[in-house]
């Protein structure tokens, strides 16, 4: 019974080791399989398309495959370039438009803000043959930091802020002396003297004249103490900015002038400008439509143009407005960049109109009586000559036409003051040179 349990233990004992070593000779087997596909086949057993494997050396399809590919690469690179281009143009013109849209913007607002500056509240427009255009604009804030030992000088010496102003070296010293006593003899209180040397300074103190002497400023002295007529006309522009920003009204005067009445009675003070004129009869005064004929043009031979002559910046009378202001700027600033006539520069920066690349000034002028603020031409070419304009008593005479300005001054004072009537009959019309 024993002997029989036994045997059959060991039978069921050496199947199990037997079937065991199969398994184990299977999972050997599978192994060594799988590393032999492994070696063999290391993209896997079920790959369609198996990897071609380049050498080192370079085949002529691979050289055809990389111009292709450079070609290519240069027209990606063209069609990027262009396209960079035409978004840079547009960028550009993006932004000049902007800039343009800007700059409009900004005239625009100076223009409105100067509008209501010069009109206040906007108004309606009144029946035909009434509406008036404002032509007076109103003046600054006086600035007394500007200056304030002028500003005391003024206070003391201007009439309802507003005074004659002359500007002199030692070189007009004999015409000064005429200028200022005329100026006495018919009552006039408010005038002064811009001395530009210490002559002509100690010359007005003796003589009991109002006087300023500006502070030392080395761009101003040297012209000031050694220039001719010309040189120093030309340092009013920026002497008289001072007086205008300290809110004064200036009449302006050479030194080649004789006062018969009191101008200030003569003024209209509607405009930014207010001047005498070099012209000397209607149409050149106060101007004119020349015909400019052209014959080779035919039918439009004819080309009508306005004409009018010159102010005399010697004498005018200014306001202290924004437009006042930046006439003397851009008159101080053309001088000092240009060998210029000043007289020139100031009637062209009143009457140019603005055009393309230039903005015109905007400011209202108006032309004086020219049988009341007389050149030296309109009295010695015509008012002297005739038996009713010569009875006429003009506020002033200007010798602006003439060289030989001291013995004409005293002739003038002579003819007016003294009522010699040959005091001027022995000058020529025009000078001898």
């Amino acid at each position: 019974m024993m002997g029989r349990r036994d045997s059959a233990l060991m039978r069921k004992d050496g199947s199990q080791s037997f079937r065991g070593s199969r398994i184990a000779a299977a999972i050997a087997v599978g192994i060594f399989l799988g590393c032999v596909f492994a070696f063999f086949y290391p993209d896997g057993f079920f790959v369609s398309n198996p990897p071609i494997h380049h050498s080192i050396d370079t085949s002529s399809s691979e050289v055809a495959s990389s111009s292709c590919e450079s070609s290519e690469r240069i027209n990606m690179l063209k069609s990027e370039f262009v396209a960079s281009s035409n978004k840079n143009a547009e960028l550009k013109k993006q932004v000049w438009e902007l800039t343009e849209k800007l700059r409009l913007a900004e005239q625009r607002k100076d223009n409105a803000q100067k509008e209501v500056l010069v009109l206040g509240e906007q108004q309606k427009v009144g029946p035909f043959g009434t509406v008036k255009g404002v032509r007076t604009n109103s003046n600054v804030v006086p600035d007394e930091s500007v200056n304030p030992r002028l500003a005391k000088i003024l206070e003391k010496v201007a009439v309802k802020r507003e005074l004659i102003i002359a500007l002199a070296n030692s070189n007009v010293r004999h015409m000064l002396e005429v200028w200022f006593t005329s100026i006495k003899r018919v009552g006039i209180p408010n005038y002064l003297v811009v001395a530009l040397d210490d002559d002509i300074a100690n010359l007005c103190h003796s003589k009991d004249v109002p006087v300023y002497k500006r502070d030392p400023d080395e761009g101003i002295d040297s012209i000031a103490k050694t220039g001719g007529n010309h040189a120093v006309s030309g340092l009013k522009f920026r002497v008289l900015r001072e007086f205008l920003q300290l809110g004064y009204s200036v009449l302006l005067s050479d030194v080649d002038i004789v006062y018969l009445q009191n101008p200030f009675d003569h003024l209209y003070r509607d405009s930014d400008v207010e001047s005498m004129t070099d012209g000397h009869n209607n149409m050149t005064a106060y101007g004119f439509n020349d015909v400019f004929d052209e014959p080779q043009m035919g039918w439009a031979r004819y080309a009508h143009t306005m004409r009018i002559w010159v102010y005399n910046s010697g004498f005018f009378y200014i306001r202290p407005t924004i437009p006042s202001i930046e006439l003397l700027d851009r008159v101080a600033g053309r001088l000092s960049r240009e060998n210029a006539w000043d007289q020139a520069v100031f009637n062209e920066e009143l009457f140019f109109p603005s055009h393309p690349g230039y903005d015109g000034l905007h400011a209202s002028r108006r032309t004086m009586d020219y049988y009341l603020f007389m050149n030296s031409k309109v009295l010695f070419k015509t008012v002297r000559k005739d038996s009713i304009l010569s009875k006429l008593k003009p506020v002033i005479v200007h010798v602006n036409y003439h060289p030989d300005k001291f013995p004409r001054m005293k002739a003038v004072v002579d003819y007016y003051v003294n009522g010699n009537q040959d005091a001027l009959k022995s000058f020529p019309d025009g000078s001898e040179w």
